[in-house]
């Protein structure tokens, strides 16, 4: 495939072109999120019996043998490793150590740039600028305005030029604008166009003699696709946000690259599972003139590094009693994928929206809505412990009630699906209510059939709602409750919430009702 691959590259960008004399190699992750152990097939944290089974993936230790593999076996080459974003939030890890064990294990295995993610705001400015204060490598994104936030101002580059084998390169990177929306960035910072904040920083780029130069965006596989064709001067895109698997030996998924007129854009889906490899070669004059790669999994073949291991176990042993506690058993998988629960009705969404309605059952609230987005791993069949809980639900968010007019609940709805195409977490999962949506009508009228307890949702009337405090406050775009009547937004973790219903119903049987419907 790798051969194929480079043909194909050589002929979208033309043939005919000046001697290539220059090989440069990508190594590059991204979406990490805290996964510091390795994974097992649901993105959630693989246990002994797992890595004795051989069926484990990921975990920083395993990262850091990929990469070291690939810098010997690339002695004398030019390599440069590169993170798109969100090494943030996701696992006890980071809810007990909030950034410090992301920056100790990116600082050993040596990465040389990272770009800002969403969840890099998710403990607000403070908690990127201590990350920043930790790691020796630049961190990079282009479109923020930082002048009025003095944590930040200084910390966060907006491009960056590295010398690579005698050969300048520049690093460009944008981050998602409704980033605002997703995570906590504060008042203090502006966001600009992505597109145009890009285009200004590869023509500072070019002003300065750097002919190479290469996107590092947490932006999503749309966004980048957009940018890629928008964009004049910049020779590859390395993105995040999206935690697109991109392969060309894996059906179904994007090539790996992608040429978008001329571009390559590439991406490694997330947590740890994958290092991405792009082997770029350039002629003299700085011109894309070969491309070839594809990204490796970082399965049991590839043994951690022992040291890594030995400190994570150092790192992980006060939370270790906290992680292992068995709280509920489940007949079967819970399925939480982030392809099931941004785009459709998924058995965890119910489960954890189920459990929030029924805590508050006695209160009046008929309807409980949650964010896919804050929906972050599956459960496996078997016993259910708390580490697995957090694992699906590490934002630490509170549970929250409050009242809204039937007219706001469907314009929450109409929010939640207009995103839809672009798997945003923004999807609303439901319980309490049903609802239809139709993917091909245009945003903001998309809803239809919304009924509450049996009955059509009645517009005029206000209605009890329970979600999480995120949402409540208008994160994922809910707008529509930040004014909400009765609202109270210090309930208990929602975390604790499900680890309880389970509890209460175990052995827990996931189901799905159609509550939420495609048209």
């Amino acid at each position: 495939m790798r051969q194929t691959l480079t043909a194909t590259a050589i002929l979208a960008l033309g043939a005919g072109m000046a001697q290539a004399d220059y090989t440069l190699h990508i190594l590059h992750t991204n979406d990490m999120h805290s996964r510091i152990e390795s994974i097992n097939k649901y993105d959630s944290t693989c246990d002994a019996e797992g890595e004795a089974e051989g069926a484990c993936f990921g975990g920083v230790a395993r990262v850091k043998t990929a990469v070291e593999a690939k810098r010997a076996e690339l002695a004398d080459a030019n390599v440069l490793l590169l993170d798109a974003g969100d090494p943030f939030q996701g696992s006890l890890f980071y809810s007990t150590y909030k950034g410090a064990a992301e920056a100790e294990f990116m600082e050993a295995i040596g990465y040389d740039v990272m770009a800002v993610g969403n969840h890099e705001f998710d403990d607000g400015p403070q908690g990127l600028a201590d990350f920043i204060e930790k790691v020796s490598f630049p961190v990079v994104s282009g479109n923020l305005d930082l002048a009025g936030e003095p944590l930040l101002a200084d910390a966060v580059e907006d491009h960056v030029v590295l010398e690579v084998g005698g050969q300048r390169i520049g690093i460009v990177s944008a981050l998602a604008t409704d980033t605002v929306e997703t995570s906590s960035p504060g008042e203090n910072i502006t966001f600009e166009d992505e597109i145009a904040a890009l285009t200004a920083d590869v023509a500072a780029l070019e002003a300065d003699g750097v002919t190479i130069i290469i996107a590092l965006n947490h932006v999503g596989l749309n966004k980048d696709r957009e940018i890629a064709a928008a964009v004049p001067g910049i020779d590859l895109v390395i993105g995040g946000h999206s935690h697109t698997l991109m392969s060309n030996d894996d059906e179904g998924t994007p090539a790996y690259p992608e040429m978008v007129e001329g571009t390559p854009v590439a991406q490694a889906y997330a947590y740890t599972k994958y290092l991405g490899h792009l082997e770029i070669t350039f002629d003299d004059e700085g011109n894309l003139t070969e491309v070839s790669g594809d990204p490796m999994l970082l399965d049991a073949s590839v043994t951690p590094d022992a040291g890594t291991l030995a400190r994570i176990a150092e790192m992980g042993a006060p939370i270790e009693e906290l992680k292992q506690r068995v709280v509920a058993e489940t007949a079967t998988d819970i399925v939480g994928t982030r392809e099931d629960c941004r785009a459709r009705e998924c058995a965890m969404g119910n489960l954890i929206t189920d459990a929030m309605l029924d805590r508050v059952k006695d209160q009046g609230v008929e309807i409980a809505i949650q964010n896919g987005g804050g929906i972050r791993a599956s459960i496996d069949a078997g016993k259910v412990t708390m580490g697995e809980v957090l694992t699906v639900l590490p934002f630490q968010n509170t549970l929250s009630t409050f009242e809204v007019t039937g007219e706001a609940i469907v314009a929450a709805l109409e929010n939640g699906v207009s995103q839809y195409e672009d798997g945003a977490g923004r999807f609303p999962q439901v319980s309490g209510m049903s609802y239809s949506f139709d993917a091909s009508a245009e945003p903001g009228s998309r809803i239809s059939d919304v009924m509450v307890g049996g009955a059509p949702i009645d517009p005029a009337k206000l209605y009890g709602v329970v979600s999480n405090n995120y949402v409540r406050n208008g994160g994922d775009g809910y707008a529509m409750f930040k004014d909400a009547q009765n609202a109270y937004d210090f309930g208990p973790d929602l975390a604790d919430v499900m680890a309880e219903f389970l509890a209460e119903n175990g052995p827990y049987t996931p189901y799905t009702d159609g509550r939420i419907t495609a048209k």
